[in-house]
C-alpha cells in the first residue's frame, strides 16, 4: 500500500458523502476536514472519509495537530507518513476505529 493519499476535489468528496458541496466546505470551514491545492484546483483526501461520513477521530486529530502548529499540509503528511509503532499510517488507525492512541500521538507531536 502506498502511503501517500488519493487527492480528490471537493465535488468528488461531495460525491463520496453523498451530500452538497456547501456541506463539504462548511466541514473545511469547521476544520473537520483539510486541503491542499494542487493546480488551483482545492483538494481532500479520500482516505478522509469512510461510509459516506467524515472518518471518526479525524476532527479531533486535526484540532490537536493544529493547536500543535502544524498546517494542512503537514497534517496530511503526518495522517499518512507509516508508523512502525502503530503499525502502519496513522489515517489507516483511524480508519479502524482506533482514534485514541492516535490523538495521544497527534497531542504529544506538539511537544
Amino acid at each position: 500500500m502506498s502511503n501517500a493519499p488519493t487527492f480528490v476535489a471537493l465535488p468528488d468528496i461531495s460525491d463520496l458523502m453523498d451530500s452538497k458541496i456547501t456541506r463539504v466546505h462548511q466541514l473545511l470551514n469547521d476544520r473537520h476536514l483539510v486541503e491542499v491545492r494542487r493546480d488551483g484546483i482545492r483538494m481532500v483526501p479520500a482516505e478522509f472519509v469512510l461510509d459516506r461520513q467524515v472518518v471518526k477521530s479525524l476532527p479531533a486529530t486535526i484540532t490537536l495537530l493544529t493547536d500543535a502548529g502544524f498546517t494542512d499540509e503537514e497534517i496530511i503528511d503526518w495522517l499518512f507518513t507509516a508508523d512502525d509503532l502503530l503499525p502502519g499510517r496513522p489515517i489507516d488507525a483511524l480508519r479502524e476505529n482506533r482514534g485514541t492512541e492516535i490523538k495521544r500521538r497527534a497531542q504529544a507531536a506538539g511537544f
